[in-house]
């Protein structure tokens, strides 16, 4: 089991953070970043992201320390690159909001311009521009 992690020089929150990954699966990192006591919130795609106690931890746990873009390229080579989406999100995968709810689909409401035109009625629109 080999998992990697470079030095902790990314900022965030008032410290400094490094990452960890592993080439093999996302099961051995897991495995390895919880005998680390790192929780699962720190997974990002793709790596944990680690304080610098966590850090020294992994590399005494046999973590093997390699420059920021080694990383990258091991997770490429090994087909678990996932990077950040770039653009605006898409329409189906974004998240449901209000615990599932969605808008409704389909024509307009009698009389309204929107489909929800009934729940505007009475509110107050932009400022009138009368002299």
């Amino acid at each position: 089991m080999t998992v990697y992690t470079d030095l902790p020089r990314w900022p965030g929150r008032g410290r400094l953070w490094s990452h960890l990954v592993s080439d093999a699966s996302a099961a051995e990192l897991h495995a390895f970043a919880e005998a680390c006591g790192v929780p699962r919130r720190a997974f990002e795609r793709d790596h944990y992201d680690l304080t610098v106690e966590a850090h020294r931890l992994a590399v005494t746990l046999g973590a093997r320390v390699v420059p920021s873009r080694e990383l990258v390229r091991l997770l490429t080579a090994a087909g678990l690159r996932r990077p950040k989406r770039r653009g605006p999100p898409r329409v189906d995968t974004a998240p449901a909001p209000l615990g599932g709810l969605r808008a409704p689909s389909g024509p307009p409401l009698a009389g309204s311009p929107a489909p929800f035109g009934p729940l505007l009625a009475g509110v107050a629109g932009p400022p009138s521009e009368k002299s």
